[in-house]
């Protein structure tokens, strides 16, 4: 159950504008706003659920969760105050909102790409991020398209838009293999078993990286952008921290800084 309440030691919010906040306004239609107070799982703590690895955006180094997603996450519990911990789940129990309705995260970062089955059941940020699809595949394979699978087998990571994607445009006598993580999609197309493997064009260069025999031979524009996720209708102050800060970095000039760090080129967002 959602007790504590964390106080924002270190920022003062006017309201954002989110759908969601009308509900918010009083029967007498009064206009003001008070300083948002997310209500967190742990006192002192934001309990973030992700899915590693997921190279640059979330994995392990050392020991240590790191990654795109995870500085952007780092800056919403400093504008917080609070301490955050990161929880490795399933990428599909995170979207669906699983482990929101189980209380077991206040937020999810996830390089999860915003469409409407999940806005149905999650809450999501403001997009942070841009992204599109591609289809890899070894060298010399003779393989240029999702065309050219019919009666062929494709690697996607469970419960993302490559799965979706491929479920949409492959032939319909192609094979859509489906796995927890990018690493067994990487393990697949290297091993064999698969013919191909759809990835997000921002992780897909450090795919190569780990086996260069992988080549990218078709690049689909999908219009996707990723947001952070918290529990549908549960934390209408959170959303709004969030959304303030990822305002906040992006005109101050940190966003790009972040950005830089994990892809070594400054891109405009949305």
């Amino acid at each position: 159950m959602r007790t504590s309440r964390t106080p924002m030691a270190r920022i003062a919010l006017a309201a954002v504008g989110l759908v969601a906040l009308a509900s918010c306004s009083s029967a007498a239609g009064s206009t003001a706003t008070s300083e948002p107070e997310p209500s967190l799982l742990k006192d002192g703590k934001l309990t973030v659920c992700t899915s590693l690895p997921y190279e640059p955006f979330e994995y392990e180094l050392d020991g240590e969760v790191v990654g795109f997603d995870i500085d952007l996450v780092n800056e919403v519990a400093a504008a917080l105050d609070v301490e955050p911990v990161y929880v490795n789940e399933d990428f599909d129990a995170i979207a669906s909102g699983e482990l929101f309705n189980a209380d077991k995260c206040d937020l999810g970062a996830a390089a999860m790409s915003i469409n409407g089955d999940r806005a149905r059941v999650v809450d999501f940020s403001s997009p942070y991020f841009n992204a599109a699809q591609v289809m890899v595949v070894q060298k010399g394979s003779g393989i240029k398209g999702l065309g050219d699978l019919a009666g062929g087998r494709v690697a996607v990571q469970e419960g993302t838009t490559g799965e979706l994607y491929a479920a949409d445009h492959a032939p319909p006598n192609t094979q859509i293999v489906k796995f927890k993580n990018v690493e067994d999609v990487d393990s697949a197309l290297s091993g064999g078993t698969v013919d191909a493997g759809i990835y997000d064009n921002n992780i897909v260069g450090d795919a190569i990286k780990r086996h260069p025999t992988f080549e990218v031979v078709a690049e689909f524009d999908t219009g996707e952008q990723y947001g952070m996720a918290v529990k549908k209708d549960g934390d209408v102050d959170l959303l709004r921290v969030i959304n303030q800060v990822l305002s906040d970095i992006s005109e101050s000039g940190r966003y790009d800084e972040i950005y830089t760090t994990w892809f070594g080129k400054t891109k405009a967002k949305s």
